[in-house]
């Protein structure tokens, strides 16, 4: 099992609502699932930059991981959470 976090910085809400219609079936077509995911952020050590959301997400393995970011097939459903706004996301492994 390998994790990922994103965080997002939202200036389009429509479009991360139309993000969150198809994000879990493309995860899901990886291996993929929603670990956890808030929009009630508090930093708990240090002052880090505080996104609008973010989202803790699970893959089978490092590959599967990168099949889903890369996956030609997925590339409208990660239009939409870019134009949603900021996203950063960050394999942690």
């Amino acid at each position: 099992m390998i994790y990922a976090y994103a965080s997002l910085t939202i200036t389009k809400p429509e479009a991360l609502a139309a993000y969150r219609e198809k994000a879990a079936a493309a995860l899901a077509l990886h291996g993929g699932k929603i670990e956890a995911a808030s929009a009630d952020l508090h930093a708990i050590d240090g002052v880090p930059p505080i996104p609008d959301a973010a989202a803790l997400l699970s893959f089978p393995d490092r590959d599967a991981a990168l099949g889903w970011i890369n996956d030609p097939a997925l590339a409208d459903v990660h239009a939409l959470r870019r134009d949603a706004g900021a996203s950063d996301i960050i394999l942690l492994g």
